[in-house]
């Protein structure tokens, strides 16, 4: 990847993070561990991948993006001000009854959010209608379906997964943020999923394994999707819970918490000095 354009991209995310703990601290509730693991694979699809508008949130040949995993809308809602679908002040009003920005992704009330979503499992069989949807259209758009890895303990996942290779939808493309926690401890505590990649290969699809946090890798990753034909692709990203800010990381305790103010001042206080760094160098 082009240096200029990594770097860019570094920012924005770093950005992103900041939205991400603002918009948690004001609601004094919400998920940023799992917001956080995934806002880098956000940064890149908005900011380098998908073709959308923000002056335009319904064009109808905008690629899509379904968050399946949706209780961590403070990643993508913090994504979507930065792209200038929204005021990114109106983060800090996450959750608020009169907002927009609601506790899980609402298409009804805010401006770029494709699908509503919420119950786990499903946002890949949404992913899927959407993408056969355009393949009887004839319409070019791609789907993005953002998954955890939790999530696929959900046994809809896998027939999704099953009705999208058995219709060839080369024009989805899914996304695992496996950042091996859930709300109840570590995968392997709960139920585990391993292996992910095995598992889609037997159901037919393309898969490709990677670290969440390098742009080179989901660069190189994304570009493999979409050259890819005949079969939906999944990319496997190995994510860090909570990365970004250090007491966060890897702690499942900050998959459903929102930080004090002390905790919040640690948090900013980080991300504006790793932002200051990228910024300057």
């Amino acid at each position: 990847m082009d240096a200029v354009v990594k770097k860019q991209l570094k920012i924005v995310a770093c950005r992103v993070r900041m939205g991400i703990i603002e918009g948690v601290y004001h609601a004094k509730s919400g998920h940023p561990g799992g917001s956080l693991s995934v806002a880098d694979i956000l940064t890149y699809l908005y900011f380098h991948q998908m073709k959308v508008d923000p002056q335009r949130p319904d064009w109808e040949d905008r690629d899509r993006l379904v968050l399946s995993k949706g209780h961590v809308a403070p990643a993508l809602y913090a994504v979507l001000a930065e792209k200038g679908f929204f005021p990114v002040e109106t983060l800090q009003t996450l959750r608020r009854s009169d907002s927009i920005l609601q506790g899980h992704p609402s298409m009804r009330m805010t401006p770029g959010v494709d699908m509503s979503t919420g119950s786990l499992g499903q946002g890949i069989s949404v992913a899927a209608g959407m993408a056969l949807g355009a393949k009887l259209a004839k319409k070019s758009f791609k789907v993005y379906a953002v998954m955890g890895d939790g999530e696929l303990q959900e046994g809809q996942v896998w027939e999704a997964a099953m009705f999208a290779s058995a219709k060839g939808l080369d024009n989805l493309v899914a996304v695992v943020d496996n950042n091996n926690l859930q709300i109840d401890g570590s995968l392997a505590e709960v139920n585990s999923p391993y292996p992910i990649a095995e598992k889609f290969k037997a159901f037919g699809w393309h898969v490709v394994e990677i670290v969440a946090h390098s742009f080179d890798e989901i660069s190189a990753a994304f570009n493999a999707a979409n050259e890819f034909s005949g079969k939906p692709s999944v990319i496997i990203a190995k994510s860090v819970k909570g990365k970004g800010v250090s007491y966060m990381e890897d702690q499942v305790s900050w998959h459903g918490a929102a930080p004090n103010t002390e905790q919040y001042e640690q948090a900013m206080l980080e991300l504006r000095a790793e932002l200051a760094e990228l910024e300057e160098g």
